[in-house]
């Protein structure tokens, strides 16, 4: 299991994380690590929404709660209790994040352009914040 706190963290962690590999232009790694770093903010309001004080890690602890192993934001907005919130109030920010799939991480080198990195970093960062 992992603490809230950690995941909060980490999602913070990997925004830097980003903006270290937009600076250095590595900027799909950069995009990625954004929509990872949303992924585990959403986590971590999911559990806050249900009181949970930790989300489960592993195949194990996960197995009374299948729906919630997952690294799909859409499905992960849902299952916080933000959604009507998030796209009402920040639909901008959540669109261009949400656009990133998991399967990004096969894209060939070199797909993602500074200015796009740039605007996905500035929207997961605000993301964060919201969550």
């Amino acid at each position: 299991m992992i603490f809230v706190a950690e995941l909060d963290n980490t999602a913070r962690a990997r925004i830097e994380d980003a903006k270290a590999l937009l600076r250095a232009g590595r900027f799909d790694g950069a995009t990625y690590l954004c929509g990872y770093a949303v992924e585990v903010a959403l986590k971590a309001r999911i559990c806050r929404t249900l009181n949970w004080t930790e989300f489960p890690s592993t195949g194990s602890e996960f197995q009374a709660y299948r729906s919630f192993q997952t690294h799909e934001l859409d499905v992960l907005l849902r299952l916080s209790g933000q959604e009507a919130r998030i796209k009402q109030n920040h639909f901008p920010l959540w669109n261009a994040v949400a656009m990133r799939k998991v399967e990004s991480r096969y894209n060939v080198v070199g797909t993602v352009q500074e200015a796009d990195a740039n605007a996905m970093i500035q929207a997961a960062e605000e993301l964060v914040a919201v969550l």
